[in-house]
């Protein structure tokens, strides 16, 4: 046994000692495996015709409840010998292991290129039998038609229904999307839909059925990445948008570092005295801080944060003439999300494009929030182990790491360090520059759109042309990223644009595949590294699928925004950041340090997530009570008991005068509108609470504690005010022919909804901080420089011995 695998079992035994759930051994699905394969033998003697029935019997005895071990057995059979009949794919044994673990409800971790979607299609098939409906959560619409397409002929042969679901699609198309066996739909579309038909006013509208099985793929950006990250419908609010493009101009007349100062990395920014005074004669408000001012205030922090704090390409893009963010850990842009509180008004203003209205927030719920309402949640990525604690924390999943089908023989290269961002530039143009002149395929993974921007600009101008993708327009970038294994090719990308599709080397062509294979296969570069160590193996993963050869590089500078933001350099003694002639910097205290700030940055933002959520579980279980009110008095009755029983002589009145569906119509449409002006009204009063909720550590409170009494306190208070204004509505309903008047009394529904995410925290982990206390960065800090000390003064010591 080599060193190397003897490091590994070592590591992973000393890990499972310390509470690793994370299952490496393979050993108790290998009977399962070897039973599949032996019934394999018997259906693949059998015709088209004999499977077709199979699944019909098997159909049957699920609704039977029978959901056997030999039920897994023989279906996934079934689905691995139609694979190979109808696609001419047959899943590999390790596809079909995935299988069997996500089907016991674990996560598993496949390697790029391994067939994740193959794998999917073995539990959908089988939980599809029962007819309560499969969702398999994608990460963007293309990958969701694609992955849908593409399966479907497997789904077809065995009389499984399959739909799929995009943006866009009409209520009714919709519907029969979910009413399929198994529906591909993108997490957030998903979500966006169980928000729609929390507003509806009649049962039919509804486009999901009960909630039964989720299979999530490319579950670290759904589960991790994006969960947190709230959903939002929205409808037309009377308030328009007031001062913004004023403020905008105003702040533009205040000076940096007379008026306000910053902390560029700290994202923090504050007005001076000198500014404090200047901004009130120029708006005439009268002393800023007083409480009737709060408004403009808030108004007047996010114009100076949109003004001076968020980059263009950097932190948002312009496209179509609507800002669009650009997600801080995937480089992705970030479809149909806003920053709140005023901030992404802000940012119009100063770009000087239409503000879009906000409206008011109709509800809202996380993705964390929603996935939980599937009862059996699986799923698959090839990085889930650095978030292991993660998965576990919030949504009780163990990992299962899948071995690839032939071994992974990609040369993950050393970083290069160098002490400046333009000694690392000059380095990485030199490098692309040397290894395609070879014609070895080169993928460069950049942290922003700008960054890719500029450096394509640079290469071009050399003569070297070069494909540019930044998660504009998925479908077209997954065509332009599989091409990105020919011979030649430079392809720049903003972390993680066209994942989902494989990089073939050599593309379609084998002949060309054999000589991009005797160079060494696709060379991965990152020019930068990330908060999350996940991240950075998921750029790596690009390289090296299914036994390709491959390589990866990062190019890092200690000028780098992560290193910067963390003031790495000004905790490093100088002697320590001598450079070569070219600027880099081989130091093995300087490399340890790098990973400590990954690792203290991954710890730091894992506390911040458990804090939020929460605050969010509170507000979550609150939603549930009315949203489980309203879905029972969609049907009618609920509705009418309540006014009958508080309103009597009211409801007797109607009745007499009014036929049973009218009244029943009557009141269902009063009980709801009041739910939902409930609560909408309670979430923004919840939303100004948590703005200033964290000032309460101040006072030595605790500001979660003071968070759930204010929450509690109010929703009850709420509740008890909700029923005495519907009796009191019912009672003062204007009549006009004898039927209740109701735009009169100014009930009205929404004439327009829509959705959008928000960013929750768009000042980097202010809001995080704020609420934990900023204690592990500066702990970490303060040993880090107590490490360095004590090797300096060792350091000196033996060299005065000398």
């Amino acid at each position: 046994m080599n060193n190397t695998l003897l490091k590994t079992k070592f590591k992973r035994l000393y890990l499972r000692l310390n509470g690793c759930t994370i299952e490496y051994d393979l050993s108790p699905y290998q009977a399962t495996l070897n039973e599949i394969k032996a019934r394999e033998i018997i259906y693949n003697e059998q015709t088209d015709s004999q499977l077709k029935q199979l699944s019909e019997k098997f159909r049957s005895e699920v609704k039977k409840d029978d959901m056997s071990d030999r039920l897994l057995i023989e279906s996934f059979a079934l689905v691995r010998e139609t694979a190979k009949r109808i696609l001419g794919l047959r899943a590999f044994d390790e596809q079909v292991l995935g299988a069997i673990a996500m089907q016991q409800g674990k996560l598993i971790e496949m390697q790029t290129g391994e067939g994740k979607t193959l794998t999917a299609v073995f539990p959908a098939f089988l939980n599809a039998l029962s007819e309560k409906g499969v969702h398999v959560l994608t990460f963007n619409d293309y990958l969701a038609r694609r992955d849908a397409q593409w399966m479907g002929p497997i789904y077809d042969f065995l009389n499984i229904r399959v739909g799929f679901v995009q943006q866009g699609m009409a209520p009714r198309e919709r519907q029969e999307a979910y009413a399929a066996d198994v529906t591909y739909v993108t997490a957030k579309e998903a979500g966006f839909d169980y928000l729609r038909d929390s507003l509806i006013y009649d049962p039919m509208g509804m486009v999901h059925r009960t909630f039964n099985v989720a299979i999530v793929d490319e579950a670290d950006s759904i589960l991790i990445d994006e969960a947190r990250i709230p959903l939002v419908i929205a409808g037309t609010a009377d308030d328009g948008i007031t001062r913004v493009h004023n403020l905008t101009a105003m702040v533009r007349q205040l000076k940096k570092s007379i008026d306000f100062e910053f902390d560029e990395y700290g994202r923090d920014i504050h007005l001076t005295d000198r500014g404090q005074k200047h901004f009130e004669k120029l708006s005439g408000c009268g002393n800023l801080y007083a409480a009737e001012n709060y408004d403009l205030l808030t108004q007047l922090h996010c114009a100076l944060h949109a003004e001076y704090l968020l980059q263009r390409d950097v932190d948002y893009i312009i496209r179509q003439g609507k800002i669009e963010l650009v997600d801080e850990f995937t480089g992705r842009v970030a479809d149909k999300r806003r920053w709140p509180d005023g901030l992404q008004e802000a940012l119009e203003a100063k770009e000087n494009i239409d503000i879009q209205v906000k409206g008011n927030i109709l509800n809202s719920i996380t993705l964390q929030h929603f996935l939980h309402h599937y009862p059996c949640l699986c799923g698959m990525t090839a990085t889930a182990q650095e978030a292991e604690e993660e998965f576990q924390a919030f949504y009780n999943l163990n990992i299962v790491v899948i071995p690839p089908h032939r071994e992974c023989i990609r040369i993950d290269q050393q970083d290069i360090i160098f002490r400046s961002k333009e000694e690392k530039g000059q380095a990485v143009l030199k490098e692309i520059a040397d290894v395609h002149g070879t014609g070895r395929p080169i993928l460069v993974g950049t942290r922003s759109v700008e960054e890719s921007a500029v450096l394509a600009g640079i290469l071009s101008q050399q003569g070297l042309s070069c494909a540019v993708l930044n998660a504009k327009r998925d479908e077209y970038e997954a065509q332009i990223i599989a091409q990105a294994g020919k011979l030649g090719a430079i392809t720049i990308s903003t972390n993680m644009a066209g994942r989902g599709t494989d990089i073939r080397l050599g593309g379609s062509d084998e002949k060309e595949k054999e000589q991009v294979v005797k160079l060494g296969g696709l060379y991965v570069i990152g020019t930068n590294k990330h908060e999350s160590q996940r991240i950075d193996r998921q750029l790596r993963g690009r390289a090296g699928r299914q036994g390709d050869p491959g390589s990866s590089r990062f190019f890092i500078s200690l000028e780098d925004d992560l290193f910067i933001k963390y003031r790495l350099s000004e905790l490093l003694p100088d002697y320590m950041l001598s450079t070569e002639e070219n600027g880099e910097i081989d130091n093995p205290v300087i490399r340890r340090e790098i990973d400590r700030v990954q690792r203290i940055c991954e710890g730091q933002n894992l506390e911040i997530k458990r804090t939020l959520c929460k605050y969010s579980d509170l507000l979550e279980q609150q939603r549930m009570v009315l949203y489980n009110r309203r879905l029972d008095s969609l049907p009618g009755p609920s509705a009418m008991n309540f006014f009958e029983q508080h309103s009597a002589e009211r409801f007797q009145h109607y009745s007499k005068v009014l036929k049973n569906d009218e009244l029943q119509k009557l009141c269902r449409l009063l009980y709801l509108y009041y739910i939902d002006v409930f609560w909408y009204r309670y979430l923004a009063e919840i939303a100004d609470i948590r703005e200033s909720i964290h000032l309460k550590r101040i006072g030595g409170q605790d500001p979660f504690i003071e968070f759930q009494k204010l929450s509690i306190k109010i929703f009850d208070e709420q509740l008890t005010h909700l029923d005495e204004q519907l009796i009191e509505s019912f009672n003062s309903l204007p009549v006009s022919d004898c039927l209740p008047d109701l735009e009169k009394l100014g009930i009205r529904t929404p004439s327009a909804t829509w959705t959008y995410l928000i960013n929750d925290n768009p000042f980097e982990h202010s809001l995080g901080l704020q609420l934990i206390g900023n204690t592990g960065l500066q702990m970490g800090a303060g040993i880090l420089g107590l490490l360095l000390a004590l090797q300096y003064f060792l350091k000196k010591k033996k060299s005065d011995l000398k």
